[in-house]
């Protein structure tokens, strides 16, 4: 079995990790929402993505300590300038430990 020293075998996550999944819905694309979540999601130090939706939802999943997901999801709330968030559907999974940092992903991803 490959060392985890070597970088080889991914670290486990510490025991208060988690992944969000959430949804963001309202008036949401073409505010710099999802360039708002890049910012809050480095200044929490969380892994993961943002991305739009075709619906004109915006996909956010992100891993890290549980409290600073929660944060997040608080900012995601509030959104940037000029968003108008009616509503967030949103999912506590347990974290897969394979998620970079932060990225904006085109609206043709295919999740994880």
């Amino acid at each position: 079995m490959p060392s985890s020293s070597r970088g080889l075998v991914p670290p486990l996550p510490p025991d208060d990790a988690a992944r969000l999944d959430a949804v963001v819905h309202g008036r949401v694309q073409g505010v710099g929402f999802r360039y708002f979540v890049i910012d809050v999601a480095a200044d929490l130090g969380l892994a993961g993505w943002v991305a739009n939706e075709p619906d004109g939802s915006v996909r956010c999943v992100a891993e890290g300590p549980r409290p600073r997901l929660e944060a997040l999801l608080e900012e995601l709330r509030l959104g940037p300038p000029g968003a108008r968030v009616a509503r967030i559907d949103h999912r506590w999974l347990p974290p897969s430990g394979t998620l970079g940092p932060f990225t904006v992903r085109s609206g043709a991803h295919r999740g994880d």
